[in-house]
């Protein structure tokens, strides 16, 4: 029985790189819209850190337990490719934003990582070690997951999902669901757990980037004025009294700047009732179809 939950652990850790490979390839479009604006405006690189971070802790873990091979593959490229990451990310940010950058990166890869490693070296000894590395990993997994929710705050606040990468989110979801199976198979907690909360956080921000992308559209969609409507004047009457109301001398002058340009074929007017739908028409440039305005005073 152990031998079957074995091979099925090995099968899903190998799936488990391959989508797992696929969620570091994932913020490329992302780097590329980067790289296009030669800013980074409007983009996080906690979330390059702290998974640099924890990819670093998930190699030290698993050198300290047995039959942890995949573990050390996947993460060993997730040091490489994200390590490219926030470099690319230091070349094109303001001041600010590097300076905070490099902060993270004092933080966590270097006293963090550090600290850790000299702590579970000397306090610690065989089978405790391994625990308590593998409860950090667990919390900084968590973190990992967590750490797009900054993303998810500038979506719900700006009601736009342009800095939320779909794809992303996706296989940030599928690589919960493999690596939680992978983890139960092998009945280590500390790579389970995490992914339960990896994959709640993932549909969460699926279903947050379907709700605010259809919005997004519709404001979109109403900005833009309908053809027939574009270069036309709209003139609003009331539909109770249908007549223009008293006009001062300023605005019968401006009524006659008016008259000239549409003389001149230059403008259309379309007339409309308050809720009915606007009528167009394109005035000829001819005396016959020239109406004056009186006005009562």
């Amino acid at each position: 029985m152990s031998g079957i939950s074995g091979h099925w652990a090995f099968a899903f850790g190998v799936l488990g790189n391959i989508v797992s490979f696929i969620v570091f390839l994932s913020p490329l479009p992302t780097f590329y819209k980067i790289y296009k604006k030669k800013s980074t405006d409007g983009y996080q690189s906690i979330p390059y850190v702290v998974a640099l971070f924890s990819s670093m802790l998930w190699i030290y873990y698993a050198f300290l337990k047995t039959n942890t091979t995949l573990l050390i593959t996947i993460n060993s490229f997730g040091v490489f490719i994200e390590t490219i990451y926030v470099g690319f990310y230091l070349f094109y940010a303001p001041k600010k934003s590097r300076v905070q950058t490099i902060k993270m990166l004092l933080l966590f890869v270097v006293c963090g990582f550090g600290a850790i490693i000299v702590v579970t070296e000397f306090l610690f000894k065989g089978a405790v070690r391994g625990q308590v590395v593998g409860w950090i990993c667990l919390i900084f997994s968590l973190c990992v997951f967590v750490a797009p929710l900054g993303i998810v705050r500038q979506v719900i606040k700006t009601k736009s999902v342009e800095y939320m990468p779909l794809l992303l989110s996706i296989f940030l979801t599928l690589s919960a669901v493999v690596w939680f199976f992978y983890g139960l198979l092998l009945k280590d907690i500390n790579i389970a757990i995490p992914n339960v909360l990896g994959f709640i956080l993932g549909i969460l921000q699926m279903v947050l980037y379907v709700i605010y992308n259809k919005k997004e559209k519709a404001i979109l969609k109403e900005q833009k004025l309908p053809e027939k409507l574009q270069n036309h004047m709209i003139i609003s009457i009331d539909e109770k009294n249908k007549n223009f109301p008293e006009l001062t001398e300023e605005q019968i002058i401006d009524i006659v700047k008016l008259g000239s340009l549409i003389s001149s074929g230059k403008i259309h007017i379309a007339s409309c009732l308050h809720d009915a739908v606007c009528a167009s028409a394109k005035i000829e440039n001819t005396p016959n179809n020239l109406h004056t305005v009186e006005a009562k005073n």
